[in-house]
C-alpha cells in the first residue's frame, strides 16, 4: 500500500461553494438566536423540514453538529459525559456526543466559525423516528433543558410496501404538527408557501441525485468520502434556492470531469459500494487508504438518504408522507436487497464494504445475514468492517487497514 502521507486527495473547486453555503447557514442561525428576530426550529435530518421552512422557521439539524463532533474527533471524549447522566454507551453516539458537548459547553462550531459559540437555542424541536427511536429521546432532553415544545412524527420500520394506510397515518401526523407550530411561530400556516417550499426541496433532491449518479462514470469523478461532506446543503438546505445553486455548480464541475475523463482518484482499478454510516473521525484516512489501493469507493446508501423523489408540490402532505416513508433505513430486507442490487448494477461495482457501526444498528445492514444473501444474489464479494460513526474507541485502525488490503487483493485476483 502507498504511504498515506504521500497520497493527495483531489478536491472539487465547487466544494468551496458548499463551504460558503454552510458558513452562511450557521451565521444566519447564530444571528437569529442572538437577535430573536426569527424563530428557530430544531429538526431531525430526515424530518419534516419543508413544513418548518414554509412557516418561516430557521431550521437547525443537530445531526450535522454531531457529525462535526465526530470529524473533529471531539466526540470520543464527550460521550462519557452523557454516559455519566444515564445515557448508555450502547445507544446512538450522535446523541451521546451531542449531549456531552452541551454538558461541557463546547462545540466544533466555535473552532470553525468566528463569533459562534455553539448551536442556536431552539424555540421548538421537531423529530421523525424514521431514522431511529433515539432521536425522540435526544430531542426530549433538549426540550427539558430549554423548556420548549417537542413535537414528533412516529414512523414505521421494516416496511416492504408503502401502503395507503402507512401514508394516511404519517400524513395525519404531519398535519397535526401545524397547530402547535403556528402557536410557536405566531403566524398562520400558508399552503401556497408550503407548496413552493416542497417544489424547491424536490428540485434539491433531483440535483443531488444527479450529482451522486455522476459516480456511475468510469472513472468516477467523486467518491463516497466526497459525498459525505458535499451532502451538507441537501441535509440542512433543502427547501431553499441557495442549496440548489450549490448543486448546480457542483454538477457542472462533475460533468466537466467526466468529459475530461478525470477520476476522483488516480488510476481507478476497482469500484466499491459503501453501505452504512461513515466513520466521521476517519474520513480522510479511509479515503487515502482506498485511494492508495487505486480503489474508488463511489456510491452508498447513506448519501442517497437525502433523495426524496416522491415530493410533489401538488399534493404536499401526502407526498412528504411517502418521501419520508420510502427511506431505505425504514424498509424491510426484501426491499433493501432489491435496492442494493440495482445500485450495484448501476454503478458497476466490484465489491461492497459494510460498516457495522456499533452504536447505530438502524444504519448497519450486516447483522442479520444480508451480506451473505447479497453475495449469493449478485456474486459480488463483500467485507464487513467494525467501527462506529463517532466513538473512536470502537475502531481498530490496524484491523481495518489489514482487512481492507486483504479484501482489495481478493478483488484483484477475481478480475
Amino acid at each position: 500500500m502507498a504511504d498515506e502521507k504521500k497520497i493527495k486527495l483531489k478536491r472539487l473547486e465547487s466544494s468551496k461553494v458548499l463551504g460558503k453555503f454552510m458558513a452562511d447557514y450557521y451565521y444566519e442561525l447564530d444571528g437569529a438566536a442572538k437577535s430573536g428576530e426569527k424563530k428557530i426550529a430544531w429538526c431531525t435530518s430526515v424530518g419534516p423540514a419543508e413544513i418548518l421552512r414554509a412557516m418561516g422557521f430557521l431550521v437547525y439539524f443537530p445531526e450535522t453538529h454531531s457529525a462535526m463532533l465526530g470529524s473533529s474527533r471531539m466526540a470520543t471524549d464527550l460521550i462519557p459525559k452523557a454516559n455519566a447522566i444515564g445515557y448508555s454507551p450502547n445507544i446512538c453516539s450522535y446523541l451521546t456526543a451531542d449531549v456531552g458537548a452541551y454538558l461541557e459547553g463546547v462545540s466544533p462550531l466555535a473552532n470553525i466559525f468566528k463569533g459562534i459559540e455553539g448551536p442556536p437555542k431552539p424555540d421548538v424541536l421537531v423529530f421523525n423516528t424514521n431514522q431511529c427511536r433515539d432521536v425522540q429521546d435526544w430531542f426530549k432532553f433538549y426540550g427539558k433543558e430549554y423548556n420548549v415544545p417537542v413535537l414528533g412524527v412516529h414512523s414505521y420500520v421494516g416496511v416492504e410496501e408503502v401502503t395507503d394506510d402507512y401514508l394516511l397515518s404519517i400524513k395525519k401526523q404531519m398535519e397535526s404538527l401545524v397547530p402547535g407550530l403556528e402557536e410557536v411561530a405566531g403566524t398562520k400556516f400558508d399552503m401556497d408557501r408550503f407548496k413552493e417550499t416542497v417544489a424547491t426541496s424536490r428540485e434539491c433532491s433531483e440535483l443531488w441525485k444527479k450529482v451522486l449518479d455522476c459516480a456511475a462514470a468510469k472513472p468516477s469523478p467523486l467518491t463516497f468520502f466526497d459525498g459525505t461532506t458535499l451532502m451538507g446543503a441537501a441535509v440542512v438546505g433543502r427547501g431553499t434556492e441557495k442549496a440548489n445553486e450549490c448543486y448546480r455548480a457542483l454538477l457542472k464541475e462533475l460533468e466537466d470531469r467526466i468529459a475530461a475523463g478525470e477520476g476522483a482518484i488516480d488510476n481507478e482499478r476497482l469500484r466499491i459500494y459503501w453501505d452504512g454510516m461513515p466513520v466521521w473521525g476517519r474520513l480522510s484516512s479511509h479515503a487515502k487508504l482506498f485511494a492508495g489501493l487505486h480503489t474508488s469507493v463511489l456510491a452508498s446508501t447513506y448519501c442517497n438518504s437525502w433523495i426524496f423523489s416522491a415530493l410533489d408540490p401538488d399534493d404536499p402532505f401526502t407526498s412528504m408522507a411517502r418521501a419520508y416513508t420510502e427511506l431505505f433505513i425504514v424498509r424491510g430486507d426484501h426491499y433493501k436487497e432489491e435496492y442494493i442490487s440495482k445500485m450495484l448494477d448501476f454503478f458497476k461495482v466490484d465489491g461492497i464494504v459494510y460498516h457495522d457501526a456499533m452504536t447505530c444498528p438502524n444504519n448497519s445492514n450486516c447483522r442479520y445475514g444480508l451480506p451473505q444473501r447479497m453475495e449469493k444474489l449478485t456474486g459480488i464479494p463483500s467485507l464487513t468492517i467494525n467501527g462506529d460513526l463517532n466513538d473512536l474507541r470502537l475502531i481498530s485502525d490496524e484491523q481495518t487497514k489489514t482487512n481492507v488490503e486483504a479484501f482489495i487483493e481478493q478483488l484483484e485476483e477475481n478480475r
